[in-house]
């Protein structure tokens, strides 16, 4: 619904980044121009309040450096020399250049690449699936984050909405668990707050002292990648103490006697040595978790991105089954709630369209796809990337570069601005912003559906992601429904709107009152596994887990809906700690004697809004945390800038020495454009495109490099 004042036009909208929060936006306008973005007051989750990246978000659409009409590149692939175009030239360009690829090596030589760089429903992640199915691309495994954990969920609990993050209100105890919330889920914090008020104890588990670990009343510092050794070893005192739920884990879990058997091999001074973690502690806060009822776990993502990340997910998703913390509001964990929303990916992804035994590549891969490393036929000779910037947020970013400089390489780009990927497009297309389309949006931190309303009209020549989709359909020769339907009928063929959690949910309510919270109880009731129910096979949690038996998956959303051609890699049914490849080699068994993590920034939405001067005044230049024992020997100084390296790759930063990270660990941000650092090139420079043993997950964690002054 909108309004008007005298002179305002408002809309009601909801944020497109790929954060859990998904805030509730009002669009003002005035004599058609985007004058303001606010946060809509009356929303219970997000309040009003927008994160300091949204600030200037009204701003970010007039931006000057904006792509607004199609380019073809008139420079060598890089240069970011461009000329432009028209639509038309645009489209039969990029239809000659496939027609001529298939002919020769058929449609699996093209390739898309995509993620959440927007978060619509039709605009996001499943944007380009129908197409590239309808197609017969190379199916693309998109697994940037979120996808071990999903899998370790779903093995562990099925795809349930676990914990609701209002609930963390009446809760006792709450561990937040490898997030950073006041950076990543700022409105998921005062919930916390609430609960702290009323008595309840945080604790915070982060290698990094992090803001939100320095409001905790609880720090523990842990090495990267040792989650799952310190869960297990909770398990050990737990169940060795007789603190666990006897009821509930006879009612409820499948597998005790295994779980049982595992922890027991992690007993905490062995925990101890392999977390650094003292043994006080880890029987301080096994006791405290166990015998505070309502307890509950926040899971962040950096859980996963290690070698053993997907089982360290697992074992911390056992934890409130092994203690009956389901049975209380505010008892459980949170991790993802998107499965309680009632998505028809079918529809969305139409993986009926893929061609049998069609191939998979995972986009963590892409610089081995791109330069043989990885023998493939045929071979990649075309990409198309929207929604995404490799160049910045992908691992081994160096060997991509390295693909996209190929002469023999088409190279298709839908971009707001002209980024370290998109300077080696061949053909470039604009892309819209948020105040400029219509979406519901993906919402995987709470339980509200939002309905994003346009306020002003495209620039220049602008498009949805969806209207894209629509054009290079009907270029092809599609003439399948699909590209007839308009966005209102494909946003009511997108979900069940039957659903029992759609109860007084429809279109029309989502126009009059832009936002409306799922049937699916009360956060300060809501209980959803006291009685069991959980989405497993067996309908438990499954401490052994039956979905093991078909070995490692990627959940079928990561990959266009494709549940064929999957890992299948074996998996022990049973979490265990599975030490990680870098992080953990004994000293002297690595040149590269630091540990770097790389956690998203505070200013940044991955790379949105780095290359806007407001932000990147907020954020600073690319920064190093060292430890003062690592930085003493070097000549290291608050200040200095210095090189970052290992054998893959390197970049420049601007050290700043402190005790908020331990001695043998960096922390630096992801999100910088390379472009527009000092060296031209970013952290992922020096990651390793190695996966995570679920869900094909990057592991960019465990990661080793020096450092010297420069």
């Amino acid at each position: 619904m909108s309004t008007h004042s005298s002179e305002t036009l408002v809309v009601r909208g909801a944020c497109p980044q790929d954060c859990p929060d998904t805030c509730a936006f009002l669009y003002h306008v005035e004599d058609g121009k985007l004058v303001e973005v606010t946060g809509d007051p009356d929303h219970p989750m997000t309040r009003g309040g927008l994160c300091v990246k949204l600030k200037n978000f009204a701003e970010h659409h007039y931006n000057p450096d904006r792509l607004l009409h199609p380019m073809k590149r008139v420079g060598p692939k890089g240069s970011g020399m461009f000329e432009r175009i028209s639509w038309d030239e645009a489209l039969a360009t990029i239809k000659s250049k496939w027609t001529d690829i298939i002919a020769e090596y058929g449609t699996q030589a093209i390739m898309p690449h995509a993620y959440l760089g927007h978060q619509g429903t039709l605009n996001g992640l499943t944007a380009g699936d129908a197409f590239f199915n309808r197609l017969g691309s190379t199916v693309a495994e998109k697994t940037y984050c979120e996808s071990g954990s999903s899998t370790a969920w779903i093995m562990t609990v099925g795809p349930t909405g676990g914990m609701d993050v209002e609930s963390l209100a009446v809760s006792k105890y709450i561990i937040v668990w490898g997030m950073n919330m006041l950076n990543t889920n700022l409105h998921g914090w005062p919930f916390v707050l609430k609960a702290k008020a009323a008595g309840a104890k945080i604790v915070v588990i982060d290698p990094v002292r992090t803001r939100t670990a320095k409001q905790a009343d609880w720090h523990i510092r842990i090495r990267p990648g040792t989650d799952a050794a310190l869960a297990l070893g909770m398990m050990n005192v737990i169940i060795s103490e007789d603190l666990y739920d006897h009821d509930y884990v006879e009612k409820y879990t499948l597998g005790f006697d295994q779980l049982k058997a595992r922890a027991a091999e992690f007993p905490p001074e062995r925990v101890s040595d392999i977390t650094g973690i003292p043994v006080v502690d880890i029987l301080t806060l096994a006791r405290e978790y166990a015998g505070t009822q309502r307890s509950a776990i926040r899971q962040g993502v950096a859980v996963e991105r290690s070698p053993g990340g997907g089982d360290a997910v697992r074992a911390i998703t056992c934890l409130p089954a092994l203690t009956g913390a389901w049975r209380y509001p505010g008892g459980g964990t949170i991790e993802m709630p998107i499965w309680e929303f009632p998505f028809k990916f079918d529809f969305m992804c139409r993986p009926d369209w893929i061609p049998p035994g069609t191939r998979v590549i995972n986009e963590l891969d892409l610089g081995a796809a791109l330069t043989g490393a990885m023998p493939l036929d045929p071979p990649i000779k075309s990409l198309f990337v929207y929604n995404s910037n490799p160049v910045s947020q992908a691992p081994g970013a160096g060997t991509i570069v390295e693909g996209l400089q190929r002469e023999d390489l088409f190279m298709v780009c839908s971009e707001l601005f002209i980024t370290d990927t998109a300077k080696y497009a061949d053909i470039l297309l604009p892309a819209t912003m948020q105040a400029e389309q219509l979406d519901i949006m993906v919402t995987w931190g709470h339980l509200y559906m939002h309905l994003n309303q346009p306020a002003i009209a495209p620039p220049g020549e602008c498009v949805p992601n969806v209207e894209l989709f629509r054009r290079l359909a009907k270029t092809m020769g599609f003439t399948d429904e699909h590209w007839d339907l308009d966005d209102w009928e494909m946003l009511r063929r997108c979900y069940d709107w039957d659903a029992p959690v759609m109860k007084g949910i429809t279109l029309e309510t989502l126009k009059e009152k832009g936002w409306m919270r799922l049937d699916v109880g009360l956060p300060d009731e809501r209980t959803p596994h006291a009685t069991g129910d959980f989405k497993t096979p067996s309908g438990k949690c499954e401490f052994a887990s039956s979905l093991a038996a078909g070995g490692n998956f990627v959940v079928p959303v990561w990959r266009s809906g494709y549940e064929a051609m999957q890992p299948g890699t074996p998996v022990d049914p049973v979490p265990n700690y599975i030490p990680s490849v870098e992080t953990m080699m004994p000293d002297g068994a690595s040149a590269f004697p630091i540990n770097l993590v790389s956690p998203k920034p505070h200013a940044f939405l991955n790379t949105q809004y780095a290359n806007e001067p407001t932000q990147q005044r907020r954020q600073g230049e690319q920064i190093i945390v060292i430890h003062p024992i690592d930085a003493g020997p070097r000549s290291i100084e608050q200040g200095s800038y210095v090189r970052v390296f290992n054998d893959r790759g390197a970049f420049e930063a601007r050290a700043e020495v402190s005790e908020d990270v331990s001695p043998g660990l960096m922390m630096t941000n992801v999100g910088h454009w390379p472009g527009l650092n000092r060296s031209g090139t970013a952290v992922n420079s020096t990651t390793s495109t190695r996966h995570c043993n679920l869900g094909q997950a990057g592991t960019y964690s465990d990661n080793r490099v020096d450092v010297q002054r420069v």
